[in-house]
């Protein structure tokens, strides 16, 4: 009888790398696989080309060398949902396993994409290979004689989110990075809650759960609020602008469906522009999931973003663009027009909105000093905060709780402070540190006291 959590990325960061493995006796079930957006940015050669050695040593993917003595071992691994803090080493790392790699539709497509632009997966080598396997939300997989994969759906801020649950014998194990509990969601899955709660009834073993957003006492908010605002102050900023940019995180389909709606009420032709916003934008159209205004446009390679964005220069009252951009990253596209790289020129008659929040990590906040500073200095009208968060607040991780009720809890997906906040919730229902709630770190590992 023995169960063990091994945290390979993500534990006491909140920036990404999240990666966890789960030991049942002798088998071992792999959750996630993500890369560090802001390690990534400062790295000095092109991801796709680094070794999987290099990218560990500057902290960019997970370090799993804990788990080599398990490879062979390893029977499944699961992607929950398609951003890069979760998906990003697969093309890395995942291979060295050997084990069916299940996800859904969505997340897969995402992973092939990423695949392509990985010279080691070109020649199609046999020991390179990945098995990517599709699955629907309520799909189980029986992995082995004793154990089965369940997917529960769930909302967050990108389609096709889901809970895998790992049922063993000893009881289901949960993972739950990233949710929200949104029931006014359009695009993507809507929370099983009669699932959840029959679950908690069955019995959970042990629930792994994000943290990001733990401290704020709220339940966060649905995105039929942030339709709301993005339709409220579009609308007063095209009363009063030439120019309008909106950036956004390049996943969130769901806002830019937002956008893009409201920017044809508006009478404005849409331009989608940069190489994140042409990946996600154009996977999602295929999909049937992004539904674009006639006319509008994805420009994704440089030269095609040079041009779109000299033609909606000459009309700028008839285009409103969303862009990369909105963490202040070097190389995405509202960095480079500020800086004059782009041929669009912001004057003050143009407005730039966020409709996005900073990602909590120290590269990112003073990415997004700079590129605030330099639309000052431009005196560009600025809309910040246009946004809710896809991340649970406190009453959501309180509801998730009651309606499971785990045997045990490891927080995850944060830094330390936020891995506290959700210690002191759980002792706030009755869990106590160190006896059924754990605080894990990257490289350490956990036997649970069955």
């Amino acid at each position: 009888m023995t169960v063990e959590v091994f945290a390979v990325g993500g534990y006491g960061e909140a920036g990404g790398r999240n990666m966890t493995a789960v030991r049942v006796d002798e088998e071992i079930v792999i959750f996630d696989c993500g890369m560090s957006l802001d390690k990534s940015l400062v790295f000095e050669k092109d991801f796709q080309k680094a070794s999987a050695r290099e990218l560990r040593r500057v902290k960019a993917i997970p370090n799993d060398p804990i788990l080599r003595p398990h490879r062979s071992k390893t029977v499944a691994a699961v992607l929950s949902h398609a951003h890069l803090d979760h998906i990003g080493a697969v093309p890395k790392l995942l291979f060295k396993y050997k084990c069916p790699v299940f996800g859904t539709e969505f997340t897969i497509e995402l992973v092939k994409a990423d695949l392509r632009n990985e010279i080691r997966y070109a020649d199609e080598a046999e020991d390179i290979m990945i098995n990517l396997y599709t699955v629907e939300p309520g799909d189980e997989v029986q992995i082995s004689s004793k154990l089965r994969l369940e997917f529960i759906p769930i909302s967050h801020s990108i389609p096709c989110c889901v809970l895998p649950v790992l049922h063993t014998p000893y009881g289901a194990i949960v993972y739950a990075c990233d949710f929200k509990f949104d029931d006014n969601q359009i695009i993507g899955y809507k929370p099983d809650y009669k699932r959840l709660k029959q679950l908690g009834k069955e019995g959970v073993l042990l629930l792994i759960t994000e943290s990001l957003r733990v401290a704020e006492e709220i339940k966060t908010p649905s995105e039929s609020v942030a339709r709301e605002m993005v339709n409220d102050v579009l609308r007063f900023a095209d009363e009063e602008s030439e120019g309008i940019i909106v950036t956004t995180f390049s996943s969130h389909i769901e806002r830019i469906q937002a956008i893009a709606d409201t920017a044809d009420r508006l009478g404005r032709k849409v331009i989608l522009a940069g190489r994140s916003m042409g990946k996600y934008g154009r996977i999602a159209e295929e999909l049937g999931l992004l539904n674009l205004p006639a006319g509008a446009r994805i420009y994704d390679r440089p030269e095609t973003i040079r041009r779109g964005l000299e033609r909606a220069n000459k009309e700028k009252e008839d285009y409103l663009l969303i862009v990369t951009g909105h963490q202040g990253e070097p190389g995405a596209v509202l960095p480079r027009i500020v800086d004059g790289e782009l041929p669009y020129r912001l004057t003050e008659e143009d407005s730039v909105v966020f409709s996005s929040s900073t990602i909590p990590s120290p590269i990112n906040r003073a990415n997004r000093y700079v590129l605030d500073t330099k639309l000052r200095l431009k005196g560009v009208k600025m809309f910040k905060d246009v946004h809710v968060s896809g991340h649970a607040g406190r009453e959501d991780h309180r509801l998730m709780l009651r309606m499971l009720q785990p045997e045990f809890i490891v927080p995850a997906h944060g830094d330390p402070d936020m891995l506290a906040a959700y210690a002191e919730l759980a002792t706030q229902e009755g869990y106590e540190v160190n006896r059924d709630v754990f605080i894990m770190f990257d490289g350490t590992k956990l036997s649970l006291p069955l």
